[in-house]
């Protein structure tokens, strides 16, 4: 897992060149060692080499044009225009051309809303697998985060009207949400936060009255992400159904009739909000606004659930990317800044901040290529697979986001008084990740559905438990006493969720059961990473980064405890040296 970052030297002798430079004008694919290795262990050998070029591609776009686009949408947010100049209610948000670039690449170039859904995308002929699609938000995200809500809603959005629309609803909108031409593409919003109801959903007071074959919408949306989207999904309650989220149905709504008319519902205003900047996030009054029911009118909120897991999968690759991007900067400040006569890396607290910024990256990483994996299985009829997907995708969401806001954070310090600046992307990266523990469930939301769901009601933790041992089984090369106690702390973890799941006062535990869920799931990844990697004499580096999980975050510490062994200094060496880590350094790093 090679990672050469150098970029631009601060040579020169100006006060300018005593500034530390960034990471733009890289190739983001280029450098990422450890999504380059993740993919060839998790891809088919054919579609790997076909998605090569593709990849490459779209990281030089994230290193260059993308991230001046971003930088540009960033500050120049959308604007809502509510009439017209003849005083008509046509209201329409205006965006930045920087913004709407930004969209001929995501959806027109690389067609990340439709890649998973059709043939054809990037020259593929079928669908792409769900490891490619995420691997792509990955280095999207490193530049972009806004625009990656209506991509992704537009590719979930497709999902529901695939699982539970009409014939004659998926010829009318199925096609032009999965185009890729800009002039008549569809693209998708979600509407599901209300003022009465935002976690707790049963609460959502919006009502549908049925028309024929049709129905109309009444009430409120608090938080409509993606405000400006042609095909809008929402929950709203039909007349007389019962309270609660059982009686709520599932509803697509356009936002033009097929007159062309603007259908009856408008955009109060747009949220001022604190990151994400560049996509209009708003609320929405409906006033009998014309919708079409999906599914059953009982199960809405169970068939939205499809769109939300979909989306929890996506945030897990968002954060895994930007906390790329956050380690990527650090490095390059590191090794390009001076302080006290030497390169800042130099400095052993500073080498510890940055392993505190690589573990959850790349922790992050392990997870979302594994659990797309299983999303690709289940996809294919794994029953099995499918089970360890519905838990590991709320246990990435829940923790890759969190640490997201915690890397971010500390690669601002890292850059130091600069990354409070607004001139570089240090501060825009705080911002945006913050959303990542609100969107699609807050943390607590994304615990309790781990524990009160998938452990409580289907023992996915036990289903999860058998898989990371499939892995470790799968890594003979790795020290047999690591794997060991890996193994035991499978168990332990395993055992803690179904303690915690057991009765309801310990429901305050539900975030360290999740935790311990998430911690043994990349340990031992990591562990099948890298002796997989190093048994085949490439980068062996996950196998360290596997035992600095076990000891920072499942053994127990002393905080006032110094270690007699040096093995993690020698560990951090090894990991900060961008030269690979062969399979018998990194065994005996892992048995020190």
């Amino acid at each position: 897992m090679t990672s050469t970052l150098s970029g631009k030297p601060a040579s020169d002798n100006t006060a300018a060149g005593l500034v530390a430079p960034d990471c733009r004008g890289m190739n983001f694919y280029r450098i990422d060692g450890g999504l380059r290795d993740l993919l060839d262990l998790h891809m088919e050998p054919r579609l790997r080499a076909a998605m090569e070029p593709h990849l490459d591609r779209l990281g030089n776009l994230a290193g260059g044009r993308l991230d001046e686009l971003a930088e540009i949408a960033d500050k120049h947010p959308p604007v809502l225009h509510s009439r017209d100049r003849f005083g008509r209610d046509e209201d329409w948000v205006e965006f930045h051309p920087a913004y709407r670039e930004m969209e001929r690449i995501g959806f027109g170039e690389f067609g990340l809303h439709a890649m998973a859904h059709r043939p054809g995308v990037l020259g593929w002929n079928k669908p792409l697998p769900y490891i490619a699609k995420y691997a792509f938000q990955y280095l999207f995200v490193q530049a972009e985060f806004g625009l990656m809500c209506p991509i992704s809603v537009t590719d979930t959005g497709a999902v529901l009207v695939e699982n539970y629309g009409s014939d004659d609803l998926k010829a009318r909108y199925l096609g032009r949400m999965l185009s890729q031409n800009m002039d008549e593409i569809f693209k998708g919003a979600q509407y599901m936060t209300e003022r009465a109801g935002g976690s707790d959903l049963g609460n959502s007071a919006v009502v549908a009255k049925r028309e024929g074959d049709f129905w109309r919408l009444y009430g409120d949306k608090w938080f409509c992400s993606a405000v400006d989207g042609d095909v809008v999904l929402l929950l709203a309650r039909p007349e007389g159904a019962s309270d609660g989220s059982k009686g709520l149905g599932l509803f697509l709504m356009p936002r033009r009739l097929e007159n062309g008319a603007r259908n009856s519902y408008r955009i109060a205003r747009l949220k001022d909000k604190f990151g994400t900047r560049s996509m209009a996030s708003g609320e929405v009054v409906l006033e009998g606004a014309f919708a079409y029911q999906l599914g059953a009118l009982d199960r809405g909120l169970r068939q939205m659930m499809d769109m939300v897991n979909l989306s929890r999968m996506s945030h897990g690759a968002r954060a895994a990317g930007m906390m790329r991007r956050c380690l990527n900067e650090s490095m390059q400040v590191a090794r390009h800044r001076t302080a006290f006569g030497k390169p800042i890396i130099e400095h052993p607290l500073l080498r510890r901040q940055l392993m505190k910024l690589m573990v959850p990256t790349e922790q992050a990483l392990s997870v979302f290529a594994y659990d797309a994996t299983m999303m690709d299985r289940a996809r294919a009829g794994d029953a099995e697979a499918e089970r360890v997907m519905r838990i590991l995708t709320a246990v990435l969401k829940f923790r890759a986001c969190r640490d997201n806001i915690r890397v971010a954070t500390g690669a601002m310090e890292v850059r130091g008084g600069n990354g409070y600046i607004e001139d570089w992307v240090n501060s825009r990266l705080i911002r945006d990740a913050h959303i990542g523990v609100l969107w699609e469930g807050t943390s607590n939301i994304n615990a309790l559905d781990v524990i009160n769901r998938a452990v409580a009601k289907s023992g996915g933790h036990e289903t999860l438990g058998r898989a990371l041992k499939e892995k470790l089984q799968a890594s003979p090369a790795a020290p047999a006493a690591f794997r060991a106690e890996i193994s035991k702390l499978i168990d332990r973890a395993v055992a803690f969720a179904g303690d915690v799941a057991s009765k309801p006062k310990h429901e305050r535990l539900a975030r360290l059961a999740t935790d311990a869920l998430y911690n043994v799931a990349s340990a031992a990844l990591m562990t099948w990473e890298g002796a997989t990697a190093g048994a085949n004499g490439h980068d062996a580096r996950r196998l360290v980064l596997a035992r600095m999980v076990v000891e920072h975050r499942l053994r127990a510490e002393d905080p006032m405890a110094i270690a007699d062994s040096d093995w993690e200094e020698d560990a951090t060496a090894a990991l900060l040296d961008p030269a690979p880590v062969s399979l018998d350094h990194a065994s005996q790093l892992v048995s020190a």
